[in-house]
């Protein structure tokens, strides 16, 4: 019987030894910090899973349209682990343009307005262009961003979403002068100044170079001045940790998120 009592206790403690020499590999991995973006090129796809969190494009690629795919996309994005503590799991970032030196061949040109820079009257000015950005930011968020939220059954509070505003040159923008970039920079404050009024947290997404020829120099009066920034062209992680440490769009604002694309996915990394 002691025999017996002996070998049962040499057996379980060579069960416990192996458990207990079980490699680290064995538990459940730790969360993905890294996050996607989406938008309409990605209607018909297969997302990505396992994200820490998702941002989402408003817009079909013109500040004017809307990503037909916006509702399932959004549904995507809210399914993020929310692993990265500094980034909602769900965000959303919409195009920007201002067509105001083709403004006779858009039917989305303001004709009036009151604006922080006096009155538009539909001539391309920078009151216009001001009022411009704010209807573009009202259109993508009453009209896009709101019903297909709640098509998607997901929450429709604008106000629980960090919105990013995409610069980029492909799109429309004025030039040529000081006072070209200031009618540019006078619709992204447009955007703001509705964003701000809704009570949703606005940011900045731009290739830098990109960004100076399209604003110019942001003064501190801008609203445009404290915003935090979204920095994109990297391929590798490495890339986006070192665009992480450069300087922010606006001197006031601070990088808090870097985009690299590997594996034909747009990657984000969150900075700090």
């Amino acid at each position: 019987m002691r025999r017996a009592l002996r070998a049962v206790l040499v057996t379980v403690a060579a069960a416990v030894t192996s458990v207990l020499a079980l490699p680290a590999a064995s538990a459940s991995a730790a969360p993905s910090t890294v996050g996607y973006d989406v938008s309409h090129p990605q209607c018909g796809q297969t997302l990505p899973t396992g994200q820490a969190f998702g941002i989402v494009g408003v817009n079909g690629g013109l500040a004017t349209t809307a990503n037909p795919c916006l509702d399932t996309q959004l549904r995507w994005a809210w399914r993020s682990s929310g692993a990265v503590a500094a980034q909602p799991r769900a965000q959303v970032y919409v195009n920007t343009a201002n067509p105001g030196e083709i403004r006779d061949q858009v039917t989305t040109w303001p004709s009036s307005g009151s604006t922080p820079y006096g009155a538009c009257d539909g001539r391309n000015t920078t009151a216009c262009s001001w009022q411009y950005g704010w209807e573009r930011a009202r259109t993508s968020v009453t009209s896009f961003f709101g019903p297909a939220a709640q098509s998607a059954g997901v929450d429709t509070d604008p106000t629980h979403y960090t919105w990013w505003l995409d610069v980029e040159d492909a799109n429309t923008w004025q030039s040529g002068s000081t006072a070209a970039q200031g009618r540019n920079r006078a619709t992204l404050e447009g955007m703001t100044a509705y964003l701000i009024a809704r009570g949703a947290p606005v940011g900045l997404y731009a290739v830098p170079t990109q960004w100076r020829q399209i604003t110019g120099t942001v003064p501190a009066e801008s609203n445009l001045y404290r915003l935090n920034s979204w920095l994109p062209g990297a391929s590798t992680l490495s890339g986006a940790s070192a665009n992480c440490r450069k300087a922010p769009l606006t001197s006031g604002g601070t990088v808090t998120l870097a985009q690299y694309v590997s594996g034909g996915l747009d990657r984000n990394l969150s900075c700090g």
